[in-house]
């Protein structure tokens, strides 16, 4: 049974808005009395991410953040790898500082780890039932195009290997080298996922709240450009 969930939040330049997802996730209860450990990883800030940060500590002392900072920004894959080794919970959930994503979420992705033991569940913008903003139609093209691809090297059948929520066995997620910097980790830790003998991978759909890039959206055609280029590199790298 699962004790501890360790939310792991990947954080550059989102002074604005990190003290309203942290008020979010705080809101959630979780179901039978799993206890939540949140850990922020700074990715060098040039605004005021840290302050905010320290201020919304000071300000919940019930709320148990742990903050870590880079020596230099080093990009998204880098801040989670971090993460992944700060936290000590019995499971793991990727959470982006933005308001994209709902932590009340969490509790869909829990379903199938209390239904079936699951190990890895995926959080799907693209099934389901739940709201979602209307924003970009290549956008969206290209996510359903980058997860054809992974899933053809692969072998499984998700609809969404680019979402931010993944949630994952942390034994698991400690085992697996990240080498990616940037986006190309979404493709890598999948690939490697797959790789893991017996895993149960489940999907759920959830519901998304889109930025668009004049709200603060960072991923870019570059950043698709490198998702392929990863799909394929690490069909083949360990």
């Amino acid at each position: 049974m699962i004790k501890k969930l360790s939310i792991l939040i990947p954080a550059y330049n989102e002074g604005p808005t990190i003290h309203l997802i942290l008020d979010k996730i705080k809101e959630v209860e979780l179901p039978h009395k799993i206890e939540k450990e949140i850990i922020i990883v700074n990715d060098c800030s040039t605004d005021n991410t840290v302050e905010k940060i320290e201020e919304y500590r000071t300000n919940n002392p019930d709320c148990p953040i742990q903050l870590f900072s880079q020596p230099f920004n080093q990009g998204k894959g880098a801040a989670i790898n971090r993460a992944i080794q700060e936290c000590t919970g019995d499971y793991l959930v990727i959470q982006d500082a933005d308001l994209e994503y709902d932590p009340e979420d969490y509790l869909l992705l829990l379903k199938p780890v209390f239904k079936d033991n699951a190990d890895v569940v995926y959080g799907s913008r693209f099934i389901g039932h739940h709201p979602h903003r209307i924003l970009f139609f290549w956008h969206s093209i290209g996510n359903k195009f980058l997860t054809f691809l992974s899933n053809m090297m692969t072998n499984l059948n998700l609809t969404d290997m680019e979402t931010c929520y993944k949630l994952i066995r942390t034994s698991y997620a400690k085992t697996i080298k990240i080498t990616e910097k940037r986006f190309g980790i979404e493709p890598e830790i999948t690939a490697k996922l797959a790789r893991i003998s017996k895993i149960k991978i489940y999907e759920v759909g959830i519901s998304y709240y889109g930025r668009t890039y004049a709200e603060g959206k960072k991923i870019g055609w570059k950043d698709g450009f490198r998702a392929i280029y990863c799909i394929f590199k690490f069909r083949f790298v360990k």
